[in-house]
């Protein structure tokens, strides 16, 4: 049984790692966050010592290795521009670092990274769950077989994700870019870690819409044209969806044919947490790719509308 530390009990995503470590067979010993409403823990881990001071979490991680009980893993589930600083603090601390996405803000973070994991012998694991998706794994390989017969075929692709959002998220940190990275960062990065995991590197990148609540564009890949869209914003789901009480939407099309993945999303962090423990995981450069490519569209100037745009752009373009 391995021992765990959490930093960031409160949030929305903490309840997967919780689940995760416990559907793993292993412990949680202590969580921190400066949030106390963290009531969830009682449902996994009723023993868990909890902090809202970080000296105080410091001190209680050191005194249980002193004793002979070390923390094994911290997992990492604060916002996105504290990531750094928590892995960091986990590889000093003895422990590996289970990090959520996006592993860090900035593509220089991971070669800082990359020394620290050298000097303590610890290892860096990022969530990219959509690796481990039953659908995006047979797409990968049909893509394969088909780059197999014709090594440069390209494909055609729409991506496009609408997950609404209230007025609470622009209150939050996920509403400041120099916190969250903003839409591309928050929303999109496990998606663009899986169109270059699968499609290869970025040749081309366009950014057409950069807003607050949406960003869109285009980027070409080694083997893959891609139009993109991201929204939080409700007016921008099709009426149907609206119709229906959902607020997400979520497409993937590859040459006009849909990817069905809607479902098969509530136990990936489960998976991803057994993938880690029994030696597999994603480290610091498999996470490279997309946080290199969420950073570039960050700081990207906004191109002129093209011919090749996604459509979900003439509902909200002027």
């Amino acid at each position: 049984m391995k021992k765990f530390a959490m930093i960031g009990a409160a949030g929305y995503i903490a309840p997967r790692h919780m689940k995760a470590i416990k559907d793993t067979g292993n412990d949680l010993l202590a969580a921190l966050d400066k949030n106390d409403s963290v009531g969830v823990i009682d449902s996994y881990f009723p023993n868990a010592n909890f902090f809202v001071e970080y000296e105080r979490f410091d001190r209680h991680l050191d005194l249980l290795k002193r004793k002979g009980s070390k923390i094994d893993y911290i997992s990492i589930a604060t916002p996105n521009y504290l990531h750094d600083s928590h892995i960091r603090f986990a590889l000093r601390s003895g422990a590996h670092a289970i990090c959520e996405k996006p592993l860090v803000s900035n593509p220089w973070n991971i070669d800082a990274l990359k020394i620290i994991e050298e000097e303590t012998g610890c290892k860096v694991f990022n969530i990219l769950q959509l690796r481990l998706h039953p659908s995006i794994i047979a797409l990968k390989e049909k893509v394969q077989k088909q780059l197999e017969i014709n090594p440069d075929k390209v494909f055609d692709i729409d991506l496009t994700y609408l997950t609404s959002r209230g007025k609470w998220y622009f209150a939050s940190w996920k509403g400041e870019d120099k916190y969250s990275g903003g839409i591309a960062t928050n929303i999109g990065v496990h998606f663009f870690d899986m169109l270059t995991w699968i499609f290869g590197e970025v040749k081309v990148n366009e950014v057409y819409l950069k807003r607050d609540d949406v960003n869109s564009g285009y980027i070409e890949l080694k083997h893959a044209k891609v139009r993109w869209f991201l929204s939080v914003n409700y007016d921008h789901l099709p009426e149907d969806i609206k119709l229906s009480g959902q607020r997400t939407y979520r497409s993937i099309t590859v040459n006009d044919e849909e990817i069905e993945f809607s479902g098969g999303f509530t136990d990936l962090h489960t998976i991803s947490y057994e993938h880690i423990l029994t030696g597999g995981g994603f480290g610091l450069e498999e996470a490279r790719s997309s946080i290199q490519l969420v950073h570039d569209i960050r700081v990207a100037e906004i191109s002129k509308l093209g011919g090749d745009f996604h459509p979900f752009i003439n509902k909200v373009a002027k």
